[in-house]
Order: structure tokens, then C-alpha cells, then sequence
């Protein structure tokens, strides 16, 4: 019996001591979380601030015409990539030759008036020496060069107008990029400002990265920002810098802003978009789309 208790005593003995060093264990595990945690939020999460509320985006240019007309050709089409000066529609330029063709006419007819004016001007000048014509002979006439001058001049513009609007037919690109959204067709009839398509300059991207109001006070224009996407994974680092921040909130832009004087009102921790800008090299080696996801890292250590 004695032997009995003796062998039940040193079992719990040995279970206590389990639990024991069980305890310092878990102890001396939460310690040493809590202190790399520290060390981390010190040395690391204090000087960065980060998002993955984070967007491509781009100053897409619209194409529109500056004359309207029937669309002739059309060169490039949505995904193809393009050159700043490339043709990208052509609307038929039959009424813009013979608008210009007859603006040169009138200018020519203008130009011979002008030249007569300016003979008839200058004989009556050399007559009035002698006193062969009236002073108001020689006063009509230099009226008449003026007046000639003038229609000269009008017609001029109007020539130069018509080779402008000539020009205009050919609708090129006006930066290096993608064509998207392209909704004109061959023969449509299109007018002045309408929108044929539109050219992502892929080469001048930048991200807007939505962070909450609460980790903005360190972030000042012109720190650095690493980048990475969902395209290519964390192997691919993006290098930019803070371009500026935008003038409010999302909810301050919004169709139906949010109305707070309520008395059920919730709080809710606002987000403001912060435009940060690409290195160009980089987006050539590894081009990015509009509206892609990106996450941010804003170093705030130089504060």
C-alpha cells in the first residue's frame, strides 16, 4: 500500500513538472514574440506605410475629330500598340480638297486685286506730283489698296483654314501607346468631337493607392514607394515616388455623399487616394495595364 502511494506521489510530481515547464515555454515563447514584434514595429512598421488598395491608372487620351465626315480607313484597332504620330483614322477628304482648292481660288483672285490696287495706288501717287489728279482721286485709291489688303488678308486665312481642315482628316496619335475602347467603324459619319477611340500610354503610368486617413501623417510628396503586382508576383519590385494626394476622399466625390447627421451615425476610417508616380525603365521591362492591383509600401522613415 505504501509502495502504492509512494509510485502515485511521484507521478504527480513528474506531471507538475511537465506543466511547469510547459508554462515557461509558452512563457518564454509569447516573450520573444512580443519582443521581435516590438523590434519590428520600431525598426520597421513605424517608417512604412502600406496598401493593397491600389490601382494602375493612366492619363488615357481620347481621340476625337476636329472635322466631321464619313470615315474612310481605319488603321489600328483595340490591344494594337502604337506610335505618337501614327495614322489611326482617315475620314474622306473629298469636300476638304474642294473646300481648299476653292479658298485657294478666292486667294488668288484677292492677291490679283490687291496687285492692281497697289499699281493704281502708285500711279496716282506719281500723277499727284504733277498735279495731273485730284487729291481725292489719290485718296480713293490708297483706299481701295487698303481696302484690297484687307480682302487679301481674309482670304489668306481662309485658304490657310481650309488646309488645316484637310489636314485634319487624318486623325494620328497623339502619344506612344495601347488603343483601347475603339467604338468608330469603317463609314460611319462622325462629327467634330465625337470619340472614336482611346490610346493608354502604357510607357507614363502611375498607381493610386487608396491609404486609410490614419497613416497619412508621415507621408509627404516626393518619398519613395515600393510596388509590387498581382501580374507578376512579389519578384518584380516597382520603384516610384509620391506624386501628391488627391483633394478629399472617395466619399466627398461621390454621386450621393454620405450624410453623418444622423442619429444612428457609425464611424467609419476614411481612405484617401495618394497618386504615386512609376520609374519609366522599369514599366518597359514590365508593362502594366490600366485598373491592375498593386500593393504599396511608402517609406515614412524621413520624416
Amino acid at each position: 500500500m505504501e509502495q502504492e502511494n509512494a509510485f502515485h506521489t511521484h507521478d504527480a510530481a513528474q506531471a507538475t513538472s511537465k506543466r511547469t515547464k510547459s508554462f515557461k515555454i509558452l512563457a518564454l515563447t509569447v516573450i520573444v514574440l512580443a519582443t521581435l514584434f516590438a523590434v519590428y514595429s520600431v525598426l520597421i512598421a513605424s517608417k512604412h506605410v502600406s496598401t493593397d488598395n491600389a490601382y494602375v491608372g493612366a492619363e488615357i487620351a481620347q481621340i476625337t475629330p476636329s472635322t466631321g465626315g464619313t470615315v474612310k480607313s481605319i488603321s489600328a484597332n483595340d490591344t494594337q500598340t502604337v506610335k505618337a504620330g501614327d495614322v489611326l483614322v482617315v475620314i474622306d477628304d473629298t469636300d476638304a480638297k474642294l473646300a481648299l482648292a476653292s479658298a485657294q481660288a478666292a486667294e488668288a483672285k484677292a492677291k490679283a486685286e490687291y496687285d492692281r490696287a497697289v499699281l493704281d495706288n502708285e500711279r496716282r501717287e506719281a500723277l499727284a506730283k504733277s498735279g495731273s489728279v485730284s487729291g481725292e482721286e489719290v485718296s480713293n485709291a490708297a483706299n481701295s489698296l487698303k481696302t484690297a489688303q484687307a480682302m487679301l488678308d481674309a482670304a489668306t486665312v481662309a485658304s490657310e483654314q481650309a488646309q488645316v481642315d484637310l489636314d485634319r482628316t487624318i486623325v494620328r496619335s497623339p502619344v506612344d501607346g495601347v488603343v483601347a475602347k475603339r467604338m468608330v467603324q469603317l463609314g460611319q459619319r462622325v462629327q467634330v468631337g465625337a470619340a472614336l477611340m482611346s490610346v493608354v500610354p502604357t510607357a507614363n503610368m502611375h498607381v493610386d493607392a487608396n491609404f486609410k486617413e490614419v497613416q497619412l501623417r508621415k507621408v509627404k510628396i516626393g518619398q519613395s514607394v515600393e510596388l509590387t503586382s498581382d501580374l507578376y508576383g512579389n519578384n518584380v519590385v516597382y520603384h516610384g515616388k509620391v506624386a501628391g494626394m488627391a483633394g478629399g476622399t472617395g466619399s466627398a466625390f461621390a454621386v450621393i455623399p454620405a450624410q453623418n447627421a444622423t442619429g444612428n451615425w457609425i464611424k467609419v476610417v476614411q481612405r484617401l487616394p495618394v497618386r504615386i508616380s512609376l520609374d519609366a525603365e522599369e514599366l518597359v521591362k514590365h508593362p502594366l495595364q490600366v485598373g491592375l492591383s498593386m500593393e504599396a509600401v511608402i517609406d515614412v522613415s524621413g520624416d
